[in-house]
């Protein structure tokens, strides 16, 4: 099992001019104690479940490119992006610009969106449910176009495109890994086993469920279920001096039992640096050969 970080809110107890200073130092020690990835939430106001729209909220793709200058190794991606904030092909784009830039580092992750609230309050459209799951599967399909290096024309029912043009290619090969977030039966893992590298399911005793589901799209859509990496989102809580370590340890085995492969983590209090080297010396060994 892999641990990545998850980085949601920057509730710091720190001044804006050490914004920047504190997401360094996270970033690099992450890097360095064995964290696979570190991720960033997708949005431009902090979201109900960390705290409401008045909370701090760094747009995510200039973080990750800030994050993408202060580490090494670590994969980068956004948790997630919604569909409807960003073009496609500026999103294929920016996507490759940050993979090229991080020596093939980036991933796409995508999901429909769900903070409708945010985007009507910013002016950002945000149709209804089933149109933004034909956009998500349109916009997959021109990024796809893009990184392969076709520049024809896009004719979609929601997205039109005269040339993709995308230059330089990305590095990584053959493009830049997609997730596609939620475990939506009829349509998300559908989506997953059609075009995602890995898909991100809730931390619920439905995975393995869930997981045979997707095993079956992905025998009906002649994909390669093994291939498909398994992951989920799960707090990190070691508690005061490491008190917590074995809980965490025995609830991501719980998570690896159940078939998944990668948990990617918010971590309590991750400004004071701490909780990163308790995760990075006591739990990542811990779980690694799970």
């Amino acid at each position: 099992m892999q641990l990545g970080l998850h980085l949601s809110s920057y509730h710091w107890p720190v001044e804006t001019e050490r914004l920047a200073p504190t997401l360094a130092e996270i970033a690099a020690v992450a890097d360095g104690c064995g964290f696979d990835s570190i991720s960033v939430a997708d949005h431009f106001w902090q979201h109900p479940r960390m705290g409401g729209p008045e909370g701090p909220m760094l747009e995510c793709y200039a973080t990750q490119a800030f994050l993408a200058a202060h580490t090494r190794r670590v994969r980068l991606m956004a948790l997630t992006t919604a569909t409807p904030y960003r073009h496609p092909a500026l999103l294929a784009k920016v996507v490759t610009t940050l993979d090229a830039l991080s020596g093939g580092r980036a991933w796409l992750s995508i999901g429909a969106g769900d903070y409708e609230e945010e985007a009507r309050g910013l002016g950002i459209p945000y149709p209804p449910l089933r149109q933004r799951f034909e956009m998500l599967e349109e916009t997959v399909q021109i990024c796809l176009r893009m990184w392969r290096g076709d520049g024809g024309p896009f004719e979609g029912r929601h997205f039109r495109a005269e040339r993709l043009l995308n230059q330089p290619r990305p590095l990584a090969r053959p493009h830049p890994p997609i997730l596609i977030a939620g475990d939506g039966e009829h349509r998300t893992l559908r989506l997953v086993a059609r075009y995602a590298n890995a898909c991100s399911l809730r931390p619920t005793p439905e995975i393995p469920r869930k997981l045979d589901l997707l095993r079956r799209y992905c025998e009906e859509e002649g994909r390669d279920y093994g291939a498909i990496e398994k992951t989920c989102v799960f707090a990190f809580d070691v508690g005061d001096g490491g008190s917590r370590v074995g809980e965490l340890i025995e609830r991501l085995r719980w998570l690896g039992g159940m078939g998944i492969q990668t948990v990617v983590g918010r971590v309590e209090h991750v400004d004071r640096i701490t909780p990163l080297e308790v995760i990075g010396r006591e739990v990542i060994p811990a779980v690694a050969d799970l």
